[in-house]
């Protein structure tokens, strides 16, 4: 059989895909997005009538090759990854991931994994490896085969709340005073964060904390961890939640790294540890009737957390948590162009000051460095903001931790020191890339971080991203108006 074949006749789908139906039953759905994610993070996709249900399920539904580069043209008008000739992939839903819109209960949605074209001649319905979405899944599965070890993640995303004119153009300013952490500012935004509490709650997150950041209009708010999937799921699910909570509310959620200067930037750090066995729990969030199927609402909890410390010293990661670690710090150079991966991401490192991780090193509860061990069990990736594809991270990550188990890798000393002090006192220690030009570069050299983009998924990524860092350095911007335009005679 074929990869698409095999996805849907795999055990137990049969089963989902009846459970589908009696949610749409149940739920009076009349209308269904289904979604995948292109190669920016972007949700791309098609709408069909859940009439056509079963159909779709089966079927799939077809769309261009280019979707998986948002369908979009390079400086020299060429469509990005594929062309117009190209033919059209399958998109096979995941009935799993079904759930109502809370803010149209007349929609649903669900993830789809995509595939070659049934009539390619070359892997006819071959998995479509510029799925970053479909490449996790292979991923997680083959690390878990391998290791018997799970990727557990969680992720801190900041954004900021902005607001516009009457025509709906931003008007270059956040909603609220950049006082971070005062309840009062919080406050300020109540009617918006509440309301993406309760759309996140009926869309399977589990919230449990939130704050008011120190830029104009920043919030950061967090849900339970999870397999790394499932949360880049979550990840997908929650910025269209904050997306149609901004028009509801006539702001812009921004996600931008960093819309103004002197204050902090919007970070994603990416909390993360390796565990043997759990179970998956189901939980209904305060629901008497799940508005969705049982795997939007289910977590993975219990087992063992192989990054717990295995010593006397309470700090010190166990043995797999710093084979990890060291995976993790050799390939951090070209780590940076997944987790920075915009031209605006490296105005959040030159714009020190604001805690960012400019430095490539690792230590405990050191804000300073790019990996910190922030609680026993689990360390921080601190070089990721909130613009970041976390499927393709995600996948990145454990090729690095791969590695690291593999080789059986030692990590340099943890560095307690703020680093600017420790470098003052003689330490040598290497910067990550300071711009998108040269994370691409450290990518193009790491063959490992490069295989977490196997075939089409890396052609289309350096495309895209190589396109977007040319575009930048051929373009005239206000800075250079205000520095050179009357600089002569």
């Amino acid at each position: 059989m074929t990869d698409l074949e095999k996805h849907v006749n795999q055990p137990g789908r049969a089963k989902l895909v009846k459970d589908v139906r009696a949610k749409i039953k149940e739920l009076g759905i009349t209308y269904i997005y289904f979604q995948f994610i292109s190669v920016t993070g972007r949700v791309v996709g098609k709408g069909i009538p859940a009439d056509h249900w079963e159909r779709t399920a089966e079927k799939g539904f077809q769309l261009v090759y280019g979707s998986t580069a948002n369908l979009f043209l390079d400086r020299h008008n060429n469509y990005i990854g594929y062309g117009p000739e190209a033919m059209e992939l399958v998109g096979i839903p995941d009935p799993e991931t079904f759930v109502q819109l809370p803010w149209d209960k007349r929609v649903g949605r669900v993830f789809c994994t995509c595939f070659r074209n049934r009539e390619e001649r070359v892997n006819p319905g071959g998995h479509l490896t510029s799925d970053c979405r479909g490449n996790l899944r292979i991923f997680m599965d083959e690390f878990k085969k391998k290791h018997g070890l799970e990727l557990r993640v969680g992720t801190e995303p900041e954004m900021m709340w902005l607001t516009r004119n009457e025509d709906g153009t931003p008007t270059g300013k956040g909603f609220s005073k950049p006082f971070c952490y005062h309840i009062d500012q919080f406050e300020s935004l109540r009617p918006v964060f509440m309301k993406v509490i309760e759309y996140a709650n009926a869309m399977g997150l589990d919230m449990i904390q939130g704050d008011h950041e120190d830029a104009p209009g920043q919030l950061e708010l967090n849900w339970t961890y999870d397999n790394v999937l499932r949360n880049a799921d979550r990840l997908s699910t929650y910025r269209q939640i904050c997306a149609q909570v901004a028009r509801e509310h006539n702001l812009i959620a921004c996600f931008m790294t960093k819309p103004f200067m002197g204050v902090s930037a919007s970070g994603c750090h990416t909390n993360m540890s390796l565990w043997k066995g759990g179970k998956i729990k189901v939980n209904k969030l305060g629901h008497k009737t799940l508005p969705g199927v049982e795997g939007v609402f289910s977590y993975v909890e219990g087992g063992t957390n192989t990054f717990m410390p295995d010593t006397k010293d309470m700090q010190m990661p166990g043995k797999i948590g710093l084979q990890s670690i060291a995976g993790i710090m050799k390939h951090l150079p070209a780590l940076t162009a997944l987790g920075s991966s915009t031209v605006n991401s490296y105005r959040r490192l030159w714009d020190q000051g604001f805690w960012a991780p400019v430095y490539a090193d690792w230590g405990y509860q050191n804000r300073t460095c790019g990996l910190r061990v922030s609680a026993p069990g689990r360390f921080e990736y601190r070089s990721v903001d909130s613009m970041h594809n976390p499927y393709l991270l995600g996948a990145a990550l454990l090729k690095a931790c791969d590695e690291g188990i593999s080789k059986k890798m030692k990590p340099a000393a943890p560095e307690s020191r703020n680093i600017y002090e420790a470098q003052k006192a003689g330490k040598d220690v290497k910067k990550l890339p300071l711009s998108l030009g040269e994370a691409l570069d450290r990518l193009a050299e790491d063959d490992v971080i490069k295989s977490a983009m196997p075939d089409e998924m890396y052609k289309v990524f350096h495309w895209y991203k190589n396109d977007e860092w040319e575009r930048f350095l051929g373009a005239t911007t206000q800075w250079d108006l205000d520095t050179y335009l009357d600089c002569l005679p």
